[in-house]
């Protein structure tokens, strides 16, 4: 099984959900549908509607800068990102939230990656400790319970934790 968990994908990632915490909010993003107020519907210029605990936009802007990259880095930039998370996101009992990234796009990575993060009752382990349900730790007391992928047309799973649905106790 190749690991993904050092990867600048999932380095992308921590620093997105970092991003969801941040309470700003203003310009329309432009890569929703022509002809959508996005303003009205809750969304800042990065992509966030933090009402609606969604992001959708290319990756680009994640870290709170629209310059082509993501913390420095092209790679990941173009690629289409879907995050979804409950209320209860980032600290409280019971709070996920889950990744769609999508690279088959004009100037994308080629990769595509879905992931499933749960916040754990207790600390979990150090960063990338494996779990005996199939996940691993990351964040202190957070647990990916998903994340498969492909890569230069391979699939391959990081994690599947068992079960791998949220609303499960950990």
């Amino acid at each position: 099984m190749r690991s993904f968990r050092n990867t600048p994908l999932l380095a992308a990632t921590v620093f997105a959900l970092a991003a969801c915490a941040d309470s700003s909010t203003g310009v329309p993003v432009s890569t929703v549908k022509p002809g959508f107020n996005v303003a009205a519907a809750g969304f800042d210029d990065l992509g966030y509607n933090r009402d609606a605990g969604i992001f959708v936009g290319p990756a680009d802007g994640t870290d709170k800068v629209l310059d082509g990259m993501v913390w420095g880095d092209p790679t990941y930039a173009n690629d289409h990102l879907v995050m979804k998370w409950n209320k209860a996101w980032p600290d409280g009992e019971g709070a996920w939230l889950t990744n769609e990234w999508n690279g088959k796009v004009p100037g994308g990575s080629g990769e595509t990656w879905h992931y499933k993060f749960v916040r754990t009752d207790a600390p979990c382990g150090a960063y990338g400790t494996p779990l005996p349900d199939g996940g691993y730790c990351i964040w202190d007391q957070y647990e990916v319970i998903l994340s498969h992928g492909t890569v230069a047309n391979q699939h391959f799973w990081d994690a599947h934790a068992n079960p791998a649905g949220f609303g499960v106790n950990r």
